[in-house]
């Protein structure tokens, strides 16, 4: 895989790809290279935020508006399946590989473009950041508490859909390709991937006329589901059926509950909900959140702690799946990322990955591989 891509969606893509095998060869600009490589935090003057996103990749520093710099380009293109690229539409038709020449020239390469907005419509040629697609995609007015201002939700989901549609896009386009030897062009806008993502919130809106809000933690059809206050700290409780929910109310004491015509059903609990949630917590004021963990969790009530980021990588059951590896990394030493969420049988899940490049690191031995006479 060739990988053009910059910053935060193509890479995350193109990552996830490489976890699951693929050989990524990012082709940065001479002298600056991805822009991630200057986002913050630092660990010994390395980007934390570049290194996260694109270990175990190889990278090359080409111009690709010198001559000799496209031809070497070429060459990587004579040889790849994919050639990811998150350009805004036209920059890549601008350096005189639209995809019609493209595809003329190498016709088993896929194209896999993601963007703010898509190849096509009346917002193609805007810029994005996640934030903007957060906003215009309806998830910012679902997320917060009632009353509240507009609320990013805390990790950039608006790139991180984006990416992982991309690479199943490529995937899909592979498996195309090895039905019928000729490849296609993948185009995932970041307004698309959140508009794909919004849950059943289009589907209420629809079925009732009635404009989805944020809720803070609640589910907007489901209750009990939300971050309840303990003693001290809260819990996660999730009732998701009247089965649970009787549970639930017997673990706290309050069997009583649910014989309430209020609570009977799911839909007479969601519809009064403000008047379940006091109650809930009232109950739970008794003990602090790990007590109540261990007591929940002895009755089969789905449950869990409000685990911050520290928290959760002291998580055994994170550690158990190995989600949280280190980058086999001289200068970082020891710096820690993101695993795999993938499993896959008779695959290797190492607990260390390969170093993200320093800008050009790779160049000898790409020439070597891919244009000999450069040499």
């Amino acid at each position: 895989m060739v990988d053009l891509t910059r910053v935060l969606a193509g890479p995350f893509c193109t990552m996830v790809l490489s976890d699951l095998g693929a050989r990524v060869i990012k082709v940065e600009a001479p002298g600056r290279g991805d822009d991630a490589r200057r986002i913050g935090p630092f660990v010994d003057g390395r980007s934390a935020y570049f290194m996260s996103l694109n270990r175990g990749k190889e990278s090359i520093a080409l111009d690709l508006q010198d001559a000799a710099d496209r031809r070497v380009f070429e060459k990587l293109l004579d040889r790849a399946d994919v050639l990811a690229e998150n350009f805004r539409p036209g920059a890549l038709e601008r350096l005189g590989y639209a995809w019609e020449d493209l595809h003329g020239r190498h016709p088993r390469l896929i194209l896999a473009s993601t963007s703010g907005f898509g190849q096509t419509g009346p917002y193609a040629g805007r810029p994005a950041y996640d934030v903007v697609v957060q906003a215009m995609g309806g998830i910012m007015s679902l997320t917060g508490h009632p009353g509240g201002p507009p609320t990013r939700v805390g990790s950039s989901i608006g790139d991180i859909t984006a990416g992982l549609f991309t690479a199943i896009g490529v995937l899909a386009a592979l498996h195309e390709r090895g039905r019928g030897g000729v490849g296609t062009r993948v185009d995932v806008a970041m307004l698309d991937a959140q508009v794909a993502t919004l849950e059943n919130a289009v589907a209420r809106y629809v079925a009732t006329g009635e404009v989805p809000g944020p809720l803070g933690s609640r589910h907007p059809s489901i209750a009990p589901f939300e971050a309840l206050e303990t003693k001290r700290g809260h819990v996660v409780v999730a009732a998701g059926n009247d089965a649970l929910f009787a549970k639930l109310c017997d673990a706290l004491g309050r069997p009583d509950l649910a014989r309430d015509p209020r609570f009977a059903s799911n839909d007479d609990r969601t519809r009064n909900v403000d008047a379940l949630t006091p109650l809930l917590e009232a109950a739970l004021a008794s003990r602090t959140a790990p007590e109540w963990l261990e007591i929940l969790e002895a009755a089969g009530v789905p449950c869990g702690p409000v685990n911050d980021v520290a928290a959760l990588l002291d998580d055994p059951q994170v550690a158990a799946r190995n989600m949280i590896v280190a980058l086999d990394d001289p200068e970082a030493g020891g710096m820690k990322v993101a695993g795999n969420p993938i499993k896959l049988s008779g695959v290797a899940d190492p607990a260390t990955r390969g170093a993200a490049p320093e800008l050009d690191a790779d160049r000898e031995r790409i020439l070597a591989e891919f244009d000999p006479a450069s040499g």
